[in-house]
């Protein structure tokens, strides 16, 4: 049988009417050790066979960065629309996204900007708090939440619950400010440590334990996601942040956030590690079929321009584009791609009459053009 203690403990803070208990967690790794079993074995094979194939996949793709670059956005939309934020892949695609932009729209972007950020910060520094705070400071920059000290540790006392909801009601009481700031030191000593466990399940482990933590006033969940993908990059699993495993945890949130609850209330590591690595099975699989489908999307479109004789150079210049901007407008990509207006507004013509893309709004110098059948693939999960 676990314990809650190898989790972690209730600590009673302050006293009488103004009591409260916050919860200290245990220093990583777990004791006793995880136990493999059978079932975490083959789950562990399965989710490195997968993560492999993506990353062969990866390295052949002529035009990785475009792939990443999409991902990333998917990724953060997801990893978004978890806390409960209202937008969608068209708001991201939007190519009025500077004059259209609102506060969902706004905080999935920054989180874009957070990836971005956090890859290149791992060039320079080890994955350390020092990262992680920065990291979280471009998450949070001129968004709501912007206001709860972003890129700091929290220094007041902090809760998960519902509205209305206080230190005596809630639903989890992480560790008060003292106590976080003594387990965050612990979490970066074990990300940056030597240990015999699996790099998956130590992802598995370093995640909980964030979100266990919870640091900070705001922004825990998505900075806790995007640990997941830094921490594999860093021991070169994955080469590049191919995998969105927000598409597995938003479809599953109830039971992502149960999972993790039953690790603090009964000490029980070993269910959270199989949720966790079935996400990853099923994240990298999700992301395989994608990566094929759009390829296939891709060069059949090819195909299909290579056959317009004239003016084709225009149309492969616009598909290309279009992978990176599936919703467009003509004066836009005019300026991206230092074209003449009629130059651009024929090759446009030409998609749409080919049915690759599709005018889905405005008139005239207005319009605005889709690549639908691209969206439709990027759209599964969103």
């Amino acid at each position: 049988m676990y314990t809650i203690e190898r989790a972690g403990r209730w600590r009673v803070n302050l006293s009488e009417e103004v009591a409260y208990k916050s919860f200290v967690p245990s220093a990583l790794p777990p004791n006793p050790p995880i136990a493999l079993d059978n079932e975490t074995v083959e789950l562990l094979v399965r989710a490195h066979k997968q993560l492999a194939l993506l990353e062969n996949i990866a390295v052949r793709i002529p035009n990785i960065n475009l792939f990443v670059s999409i991902y990333v956005r998917k990724e953060a939309l997801m990893s978004s629309q978890i806390e409960g934020m209202q937008a969608t892949l068209e708001d991201i695609f939007d190519p009025m996204i500077d004059e259209n932009i609102n506060r969902n729209v706004a905080d999935v972007i920054n989180y874009i900007k957070a990836t971005e950020f956090a890859i290149g910060g791992l060039k320079e520094l080890p994955l350390c708090n020092r990262l992680i705070k920065e990291t979280h400071a471009v998450l949070m920059k001129n968004v709501r939440g912007q206001e709860k000290n972003p890129g700091t540790f929290c220094h007041s006392k902090n809760w998960i619950g519902g509205v209305g909801s206080t230190l005596k009601n809630a639903r989890y009481v992480p560790p008060a400010p003292a106590d976080m700031i003594v387990a965050m030191s612990d979490l970066e000593k074990y990300i940056n440590a030597d240990d015999n466990l699996d790099v998956l399940v130590r992802a598995a482990l370093i995640h909980y334990q964030f979100e266990t933590i919870h640091p900070f006033l705001d922004g825990n969940g998505r900075v806790g996601r995007l640990l997941i993908i830094l921490f594999l990059m860093e021991k070169a699993v994955l080469s590049t942040p191919t995998l969105y495993i927000s598409y597995f945890l938003k479809k599953n949130r109830i039971e992502y956030y149960d999972r993790m609850t039953e690790v603090r209330n009964k000490g029980n590591y070993e269910q959270w590690v199989k949720f966790f690595l079935q996400a990853v099975y099923e994240s990298t699989t999700d992301a395989i079929l994608t990566i094929g489908r759009l390829t296939a999307l891709h060069n059949k479109n090819r195909n299909t321009i290579a056959e317009f004789g004239r003016g084709s150079e225009t149309a492969v210049r616009l598909l290309a584009y279009l992978e990176s901007n599936p919703i467009i407008k003509i004066q836009k990509t005019t300026i991206a791609l230092g074209a003449t207006f009629k130059t651009v507004s024929d090759a446009v013509k030409r998609l749409c009459d080919a049915k690759i893309l599709v005018q889905t709004a405005g008139k005239r110098r207005n319009r605005i053009f889709t690549y639908e059948a691209y969206l439709d693939i990027l759209r599964e999960g969103t």
